[in-house]
């Protein structure tokens, strides 16, 4: 079953945390794709990604840049796999139909806003019920991630 860890943002945005994951994942050698809530969400998460760090750029691409398979993070709204990526994130409360296809998963979600609270925590029963190793993080006051449950 894939390994699903649930990040409770907290401390640091959702803008300011995805691309550092990501950046940890290309340096596994890893490819990525990103389930994101809307079209607006996924060209946010784009633009960020050009500039999230002064010195780079992750590399990325949508269903509007094509080439899909090239691309070592894919940013969509639906469950395609193009670029065959070993992990996946979830944000804005997305769920897939293709977890099994991944050996890891990472579900952000805004620690400040009750509702994206209440979606994770039915996400959770529900992998967890599906079978999947399911770890909560959160980050503690320098900003670290640490598993909690």
């Amino acid at each position: 079953m894939t390994e699903v860890r649930f990040y409770h943002l907290t401390r640091t945005p959702l803008h300011q945390a995805l691309p550092q994951m990501l950046e940890r994942t290309l340096e596994r050698g890893q490819r990525a794709v990103v389930k994101a809530g809307s079209e607006e969400r996924v060209e946010a998460l784009a633009a960020g990604l050009w500039t999230y760090n002064d010195r780079s750029f992750l590399p990325h691409g949508s269903i509007k840049d094509g080439r899909g398979e090239l691309q070592p993070i894919w940013l969509t709204t639906e469950d395609a796999v193009p670029n065959g990526a070993e992990v996946l994130f979830l944000t804005d409360g997305s769920t897939s139909e293709e977890l099994s296809r991944f050996s890891l998963c990472a579900v952000l979600f805004d620690g400040s806003d009750p509702d994206a609270v209440s979606a994770a925590r039915a996400q959770w029963t529900a992998l967890k019920n599906d079978g999947h190793g399911v770890t909560y993080w959160q980050q503690d006051e320098s900003g670290r991630w640490g598993q909690k449950a």
